[in-house]
């Protein structure tokens, strides 16, 4: 009995303290990636701040991490003694903060282009997901997604990806909040934090390369025409809009209609699908012949009014509301009704 005991006690000893597999070590190891996950969040934070031109503190990067004030500057010590910012009432990033920023920065934006181009996860999640995988991509695994991608320039919420050598476009943004009654413009970034008013701006509709006509502004809404649909949204959450002044003969288009519009029995034809249809659900549309020139018609509407059956390139698809609509079309003749 004194023997098992014994060899139990051993056991357990060697679980506990051999290095690279006991639960001691396991643990040091998940630390260490923990801290490694903080210095790079503390970086982006102050890096962010910088680029919108606001002060990054102890206590802002406390409320971002949602951590203590005392671990915040603890922290923001470590980045000091690592050289990775200068402290003071304002933190300020050097030049190798900024680098190390800028390379976490370029693997969450390819991540969220790669989630938006490859998969159907929904845009709201994107964020999220990319929060989590930027710790763990190395700079190999980067590069090879971004080739893999075709190099993006900018993420699909409009904001630039950095270079391989942490190079960024020039900023020529304005909020639409800024725009005036009559002003026209095109959406060039959505933020996407806070996540409750992304998620309301997506709800909308909303996405990087509309063309938006305000009609009215006040202290208490915005209201503008977005693709010929009118939004109207809270001056707050038009500050996380960001627009560009149209180019050279560039001009808001006449309302697209969209395949939803098209009634039982009418022929269109595809002209185009909105920038929102995004991923796999942009491809499954192409690869039914979902393109612009495809005549495409209503064949009937389900009991419920959802999925509509549709007739394109000699087969019947079954496509969800949403789905239609997001394809733009130019209605063609009226067929002889169906019974």
């Amino acid at each position: 009995m004194e023997l098992i005991l014994i060899a139990i006690v051993i056991v357990l000893l060697l679980v506990i303290l051999y290095p690279k597999i006991g639960s001691l070590a396991a643990r040091k190891s998940m630390n260490a990636s923990n801290e490694r996950i903080y210095v790079e969040d503390a970086l982006k934070h102050i890096y962010d701040c910088e680029y919108k031109n606001i002060n990054g503190t102890v206590q802002s990067i406390a409320g971002n991490l949602n951590i203590s004030y005392d671990r915040a500057a603890k922290l923001a010590e470590r980045l000091e003694s690592l050289g990775m910012i200068i402290t003071g009432d304002v933190l300020r990033l050097t030049a190798e903060g900024r680098s190390y920023a800028l390379r976490v920065i370029r693997v969450h934006r390819l991540w969220e282009r790669y989630l938006a181009d490859e998969t159907s996860i929904p845009e709201k999640e994107w964020h999220l997901n990319a929060e989590l995988k930027e710790h763990d991509i190395s700079a190999i695994e980067a590069e090879a997604l971004s080739v893999q991608l075709g190099n993006p320039v900018y993420d699909p919420h409009g904001d630039p990806i950095p270079t391989v050598n942490g190079e960024l476009p020039e900023k020529n943004w304005k909020p639409l909040s800024s725009l005036q009654s009559g002003d026209v413009a095109r959406i060039v970034h959505i933020e996407d934090e806070p996540n409750t008013v992304y998620a309301q701006l997506v709800a909308e509709g909303l996405y990087p390369g509309m063309h938006v006509k305000v009609i009215e502004t006040s202290s208490e809404r915005i209201k503008f025409e977005a693709n010929g649909e009118e939004v109207i949204i809270a001056p707050l959450f038009a500050g996380n809009i960001s627009i560009a002044p149209l180019a050279e003969f560039e001009t808001i288009p006449e309302k697209y209609k969209t395949l939803l519009e098209l009634k039982r029995g009418q022929e269109a034809e595809v002209i185009g699908l909105s920038k929102a249809c995004r991923g796999t659900q942009r491809r499954r549309l192409m690869d039914l012949g979902v393109v612009p020139g495809s005549k495409i018609s209503n064949e009937f509407i389900s009991t419920w009014g959802d999925p509509i059956a549709y007739k394109i390139c000699g087969a019947t698809i079954g496509l969800r509301r949403k789905q239609a609509k997001q394809i733009f079309i130019k209605p063609g003749k009226t067929e002889s009704a169906k019974a």
